[in-house]
């Protein structure tokens, strides 16, 4: 069986979320997912299956770099879950390089931690708006 074109039909953006470690990029990278598939048939993705590597769920942490897709009605969205721990931060660099925006997660409760102003940082040398 011959592989299956993708067609284009919508404009296409590569997001990712960014921020320090533990303060809910990924649980807002599955909250998306959960609204988008409520809001028009998208897979939704819970953090699990987001963080599915075992040392991820051992160590309950992003390591690597998640690569998930969703769609609006308007747009397909390609989104990088990063990671925020200081020791990961190569990896946060190789997803934000593909990134054309980011979402910036902050906790409420902590406000600004040392990651976010490095991510922050680290995504304009790479190119992110």
């Amino acid at each position: 069986m011959g592989k299956v074109k993708f067609e284009r039909t919508k404009p296409h953006v590569n997001i990712g979320t960014i921020g320090h470690v533990d303060h809910g990029k990924t649980s807002l990278t599955a909250a998306i997912t959960r609204m988008l598939a409520n809001h028009n048939g998208s897979k939704a993705m819970s953090y699990d299956e987001i963080d599915s590597a075992p040392e991820e769920k051992a160590r309950g942490v992003t390591i690597n770099v998640a690569h998930l897709e969703y769609q609006t009605d308007a747009r397909h969205y390609a989104h990088v879950d990063c990671p925020g721990h200081a020791d990961y931060i190569k990896n946060m660099i190789t997803g934000a390089a593909q990134m054309d925006g980011a979402i910036l997660v902050v906790s409420a409760a902590d406000g600004p931690m040392p990651q976010t102003r490095e991510h922050i940082l680290l995504a304009r040398q790479v190119g992110v708006p």
